[in-house]
Formats: structure tokens, C-alpha cells, sequence
């Protein structure tokens, strides 16, 4: 195992001196030390994240993205237009979730743990693994690997298996007298009764199940920052039914363009509820942007009908009820605490394709057109 010192040591002593990145929380050491040095930015997406790292190499430094194969999607963009196109190298630290066997990890990582190394390979991109049994030595040659390809003026990735590096050990969660997520879940839940709801990834998701214990929710697992954009598909096309988004400051600030789609498409049914804690929990605790952004005023800015930001339980139960009353699209940013979770994810107890027609049934349609 690679210890945190390690890791970042290694970066240090071969010149790296900006990172971008995405938390994972394989590399949750590495982040809260580079942090703390200095060197890390936490960009909004991985591809981003990648976009930064590759203006500051051209600005004359070397650097590196960390980021999580989940996010790979998002980082094929500019990887291919930016980075290859214009020769510039980048370091980028890739975790493999669902690698090596996609059945020891949760059902949203399958798809792309299995395909990881096959799409870096059909774009041409070097790249090297970093086993769970790697120490400090084999991750410096891995490195000097990836250096020498650098050189070339070529993007590298390291891929990171699980356990390969040491992880960070989040400090207890301190409520610091803020709204309990969970205590909110629990209170909105007889307001949304008739609506159509759509959780967000993470602990949002798992807090909704373990409160309700609905099957006709959507728990979106993976997909992070895609839940609003998921309901104003569901909202555009059931217009008499009304519809929830819960999502979390991380996941919308990760895809904050589709609150423009929200705003100039309308639907009058769509209720966007944003829970701010100022981190990407699940991930180990890692700072998001959330205290420079006003999501009351982009959402306004963006078309939404209403806008209102909650620090009480009254005012969000009031404010959802008030929003589900009234044309829409109505945003409502809610602060909350970090104070972890005891829940497991929906998945535990149900299949992808249960939610899915779960859900389905809540929209009151019986037969889902992708299995016709």
C-alpha cells in the first residue's frame, strides 16, 4: 500500500505542482493533503478537471488530474480535442471502480470497470495499473513510466486499483447546528406524496430509502450530477404529474448547465430541491464549491419561476409545499449538515431494474418502452 506521504512525495519530487480533480475516495488521502499544500483545485467535472490541468501545463507547469473511471465519460472530451490534439501532457490518476471482478462493487461501476483500459486503448492513450499490492517503489517506477511518455508530450493515465493507496480518515461529522438531510427527508415525505421523486447519488439516495423505504422512488445511484436533467425528462412528459428532484451541491454544480435547460424549457411541475452541505460527502468529506455559489440567484438567473434558499425545517417544508402548489420550475436550496450515514445504498435490497420500474409504476406507466 502507498501511504499518503507517499503518494504526494512522489509527485512533489518529479515536479508536479497543480492538480485538478474529482474526489474519490480512493484517492481521499492524496486529496486532503494537496489540499492542505495548496496544489489542489476541485474542479466542477472531471473534464474540467483535465482542461484546467492541461492550461497550466501550457502556463509552464507540470500536472495531473485525479479523478474516478466513473467520470471517464465526462473526460473523453477534452481528451481527445484538447489534450491529444494539441500534444499536451497531462498526468492523470484514474481509480478503477469495478475492476478487476465488476461483482464486488456496487451496480453503477460494472459497465465502465470492465471497459476502462479498452477505451483508453481505442483512443490511443498510454496507460499504466497500479495494483492493490503496489508499494512506494512500484508506484515511483509506475510514475517515471508515465513521466517518460509525458515527455513525448503525450497524456498518461494511472490506473489505481482499490487499496492501492492508503485512504484519508474523515474526522467525526460535526452537525455545527445544521438541518439533519435525513430529518428533512423524513419531514418532506408526506408533502411528496403524489409526486414523482428523483434522488441524487450518494448519501441523499440511501438516506430516502432507509427513511421511506418507497420502491417507487428513483435512486439514482452513479450518473452524479445527471438527477436534474433525469426529472426534467420524467417533467416534460408527464405534465400532470409532479415532479421532485433531490439533488445534492456537488452533483449540481458537477452539470449546473442543465438548471439553464430547466429554466428555459419550464415545466410547470418541476421542483428542484438542492441539499448544501458544502461537501462531497460520500467521498470523504472533500470541500465543494458551494460557498461561492448562490443557487438561488443561478437558478433565477437560469428561468426558474421561484427560487428560495431554506435554513429551517418549516421553511423547506413550507417552501416544497407552497413550490408543488404553484407553476414552476421552482428551486429550493436547503442547507444541511454533514453528518454521514448508517444507511445502506437501495441496491442493497432492490435491482437496478426494480427501481427503474418502480418508478415507472409511480408515472403510472405499466410497461416501459425499452422492453417493448
Amino acid at each position: 500500500m502507498i501511504s499518503n506521504d507517499e503518494f504526494c512525495a512522489a509527485l512533489k519530487d518529479r515536479g508536479f505542482d497543480f492538480v485538478a480533480g474529482v474526489p474519490c475516495s480512493f484517492f481521499s488521502g492524496p486529496i486532503d493533503q494537496l489540499t492542505r499544500d495548496g496544489l489542489y483545485l476541485a474542479a466542477s467535472n472531471e473534464g474540467a478537471a483535465l482542461a484546467a490541468a492541461a492550461g497550466a501545463t501550457v502556463a509552464g507547469h507540470r500536472s495531473a488530474v485525479i479523478a474516478q473511471n466513473s467520470g471517464l465519460g465526462n473526460l473523453i472530451n477534452p481528451l481527445t480535442s484538447l489534450a491529444q490534439t494539441y500534444e499536451i501532457p497531462v498526468l492523470v490518476f484514474m481509480s478503477l471502480r469495478g475492476w478487476p471482478d465488476p461483482t464486488k462493487d456496487e451496480p453503477q461501476h460494472a459497465v465502465m470497470g470492465t471497459a476502462t483500459h479498452q477505451i483508453l486503448d481505442a483512443v490511443g492513450i498510454a496507460h499504466v495499473t497500479v495494483p492493490a499490492a503496489a508499494d512506494a517503489r512500484a508506484f515511483g517506477a509506475a510514475l517515471d513510466r508515465a513521466v517518460a511518455e509525458m515527455a513525448e508530450g503525450r497524456t498518461v493515465f494511472v490506473l489505481t486499483e482499490k487499496g492501492a493507496i492508503a485512504k484519508h480518515e474523515s474526522p467525526v461529522a460535526d452537525p455545527g447546528g445544521g438541518l439533519s438531510r435525513l430529518e428533512v427527508l423524513r419531514a418532506i415525505e408526506p408533502v411528496v406524496a403524489e409526486a414523482a421523486v428523483i434522488s441524487t447519488t450518494g448519501y441523499t439516495s440511501r438516506e430516502l430509502f432507509g427513511a421511506t423505504g418507497s420502491k417507487e422512488h428513483f435512486y439514482m445511484q452513479g450518473s452524479m450530477g445527471h438527477a436534474a436533467a433525469f426529472g426534467l425528462g420524467v417533467a416534460l412528459r408527464t405534465p400532470d404529474k409532479p415532479v421532485v428532484v433531490l439533488d445534492g451541491d456537488g452533483a449540481a454544480i458537477m452539470h449546473m448547465g442543465t438548471m439553464s435547460s430547466v429554466g428555459a424549457s419550464a415545466p410547470a411541475n418541476l421542483v428542484h430541491l438542492v441539499f448544501d452541505n458544502g461537501t462531497y460527502e460520500s467521498t470523504g468529506g472533500q470541500a465543494t464549491t458551494s460557498h461561492a455559489t448562490d443557487f438561488a440567484a443561478v437558478a433565477l438567473g437560469s428561468g426558474y419561476a421561484t427560487a428560495r434558499t431554506c435554513r429551517t425545517l418549516d421553511e423547506v417544508v413550507d417552501g416544497l409545499a407552497t413550490a408543488l402548489r404553484e407553476t414552476g420550475p421552482h428551486l429550493l436550496h436547503v442547507h444541511v449538515a454533514s453528518t454521514g450515514t448508517s444507511f445502506s445504498r437501495a441496491t442493497a435490497a432492490m435491482t437496478t431494474r426494480d427501481i427503474r420500474d418502480g418508478f415507472a409504476g409511480r408515472l403510472g406507466v405499466q410497461e416501459p418502452p425499452l422492453d417493448a
